[in-house]
């Protein structure tokens, strides 16, 4: 799942790689719970690029002010819903690359999808998560259409395909729902 500068959840699906930096986000999803960690580095093609955010409390903040800088990735070892917002990719001279949307709630689920853009005819799998875990099915939206149950909290699609871009969302009977991605 890709995000632009405004957070509104999308479904991006891309057929080149790009020369120019990339975000890269580990682990590679865009909801957290409360006090989980996340890393992210601007990976590039040369020096100059610097990891920056818009949240509620930021604004074009660099990692110095909210992570910490280890080479090239600037980690949040315990990450709180302040930290939700839009995180990007930006040049010393104001170039801006693929801007993310993290999203931390204290909530009793989340919904993993890849934060990045995935190839068209890849694999994706979404996983329904618990806090605390547990291995219940989960029932899956897309764009608040049903589209299928998981078992475990786990749904694959074999092939994406433009046809599965859109806000997704998991909800587990008796726990509650995601919020979108």
């Amino acid at each position: 799942m890709v995000f632009s500068a405004h957070p509104r959840p999308v479904m991006l699906l891309l057929c080149c790689r790009s020369n120019h930096a990339s975000l890269k986000v580990s682990p590679n999803w865009s909801q957290f719970f409360n006090w989980e960690s996340v890393s992210l580095s601007c990976e590039d093609e040369g020096p100059g690029w610097t990891l920056r955010r818009n949240t509620s409390t930021d604004t074009r903040a660099q990692c110095d002010l909210w992570g910490e800088e280890t080479g090239p990735s600037c980690t949040m070892a315990y990450i709180t819903p302040l930290d939700s917002g839009v995180y990007w990719c930006e040049s010393s001279e104001g170039q801006t690359r693929t801007s993310i949307s993290l999203s931390v709630t204290g909530g009793p689920l989340v919904l993993h999808s890849p934060v990045l853009p995935v190839m068209e005819g890849q694999e994706v799998s979404l996983h329904c998560r618990t806090h605390p875990p547990s291995n219940r099915s989960a029932d899956f939206y897309k764009d608040g259409v049903f589209v299928g149950a998981g078992p475990a909290g786990h749904m694959t699609i074999p092939q994406v395909s433009l046809a599965h871009q859109g806000v997704y969302r998991c909800d587990i009977t008796g726990v509650g729902q995601s919020p979108p991605s």
